[in-house]
């Protein structure tokens, strides 16, 4: 190596250290940033051809070396939208634009972030602090199925009412109900036929029974109560649905066909059901329990309630959903009905109160109406190599060929609702490299002022 090449190599120092020092000080900056990674510097060396035994040291490349994949602390905001990535991946985000006659759009390009400090803007959609828009699925509130793909919007609109269409029902009926008219003559505990003649029983299989308001007190005193809930029309006005189980047959091996411990449900057609105010419905089915208490008639896992109507409003066709050992008939000391499930899926209307977010990237919504539904699912994506983004301004990057194809899912990282992720720059370190790059650098001007003393020396032989 002559001197003018231990020149250059000085030369391509500084500058090494000068882009190393450019780096560090955009950390620095970005120490605050949400979801900013810190750009490191990786120094390689640039060695001139020579033959094996004439090798020298050559000079000095840097390049930046970017920590996507190291993650900054998560902090909490107290903001329900806000969002932080716990493990891999990135959110999809777009820009938005605005045309000469004021209509907002879309990019339609994606960009990825892990920036989660998403709050709804004037139109209602997510957009970060640094002006990108969360993507993702808009769902139906109703159905929960999915309305539309893209930037995310949050909508205050009413929640509509939803009618009671299915009641999810488990429980157990006591081998022995315990009823007014219960006494120790064997058969006391059923419900059998009413004085005047009608008979609203079903022993067997499916069929109709009523019964009249005269025969509602009878009734009652023949029947132990069963679930009680508040059930909705399709506009929303809640009923107050009042039911009784009956037994109303034993079993018995020595008939023909033998037969089995069987029972009625019944519905109230008023809210309220003292005395003679009301009649009841049987809802048309008769269950049937072997010996061991597990249900064997029916077979299905659900029945339908025909146009239920209480109080002179209609619910409609209800099914009642028991499931597999849902009901079943084992003895009770108490002689009553044990209810272990009941949940139905209908609803007033309501307005907007809250939003969080779930673990699976759920965006969900809390009406006033007490019900909590999914409003938007949020994009998230995973790359083989998520160091080869290419980084964009705004904490966005973009995909190249190193970074690979986005990979929609989770993967398991999680998303964590009301926190961000914090810069993953950690300010000693950056300090500690900077104190390390002062003096590289120092060393690098020391290299070409003895290469310039060199110099004039060799020229002061020829003077």
């Amino acid at each position: 190596m002559d001197v003018f090449t231990a020149l250059q190599t000085a030369v391509s120092g500084l500058k090494a250290q000068s882009y190393a020092l450019d780096n560090i000080s955009g950390n620095i900056a970005n120490s605050q940033t949400t979801g900013y990674k810190r750009i490191d510097t990786s120094f390689v060396d640039l060695i001139a051809e020579q033959t094996p035994r004439r090798e020298v040291a050559g000079s000095v490349g840097a390049y930046s070396q970017l920590t996507n994949t190291i993650q900054g602390n998560v902090s909490s905001t107290g903001v329900a939208t806000n969002m932080a990535l716990n493990g891999q991946g990135f959110f999809v985000v777009q820009k938005k634009s605005t045309d000469a006659a004021g209509t907002t759009s879309f990019s339609g390009n994606n960009l990825y972030t892990r920036r989660g400090d998403f709050a709804p803007d004037k139109d209602g959609f997510l957009a970060n602090g640094a002006g990108s828009y969360l993507t993702g699925q808009t769902l139906d509130p109703i159905t929960g199925t999915t309305t539309s793909t893209g930037p995310i919007k949050i909508s205050n609109s009413i929640l509509p009412a939803k009618a009671t269409t299915s009641i999810s029902y488990s429980a157990n009926l006591p081998k022995t109900p315990t009823t007014t008219n219960t006494t120790t003559t064997a058969g006391s505990e059923l419900l059998g036929a009413f004085a005047d003649g009608s008979d609203a029983r079903i022993t067997s299989g499916t069929g109709t029974g009523t019964v009249s308001s005269t025969n509602s007190q009878s009734f009652i005193d023949s029947s132990i109560a069963g679930p009680s809930l508040t059930a909705y029309t399709a506009a929303g006005s809640p009923v107050s649905l009042q039911t009784r189980w009956a037994k109303v047959q034993n079993a018995d091996s020595t008939t023909t066909p033998a037969t089995s411990d069987t029972w009625n449900l019944f519905y109230a057609d008023k809210s309220s059901v003292t005395g003679s105010n009301t009649s009841w419905t049987n809802v048309g089915q008769a269950f049937a329990f072997n010996a061991s208490g597990q249900l064997t008639s029916p077979t299905t896992t659900a029945v339908t309630i025909s146009n239920l109507t209480v109080d002179g409003a209609s619910v409609g066709n209800v099914s009642l959903n028991y499931g597999t050992g849902g009901l079943t008939e084992y003895a009770s000391t108490t002689g009553r009905v044990t209810t272990n499930t009941l949940q139905q899926n209908g609803y007033a209307s309501g307005t907007l109160n809250t939003v969080e977010v779930t673990e699976d990237g759920k965006i969900m919504g809390t009406y006033s109406n007490g019900t909590t539904v999914a409003l938007a699912s949020v994009d998230v994506v995973n790359f083989t190599n998520d160091d080869g983004l290419r980084p964009d301004s705004l904490g966005n990057y973009q995909q190249t060929s190193s970074s690979g194809e986005p990979i929609a899912g989770l993967k398991g990282t999680t998303v964590v609702g009301g926190n961000i992720e914090q810069s993953n720059t950690d300010i000693a370190s950056e300090f500690s490299k900077m104190i390390v790059t002062q003096q590289a650098y120092s060393a690098n001007t020391r290299v070409m002022s003895t290469a310039q003393t060199m110099m004039s020396d060799l020229m002061n032989i020829i003077r």
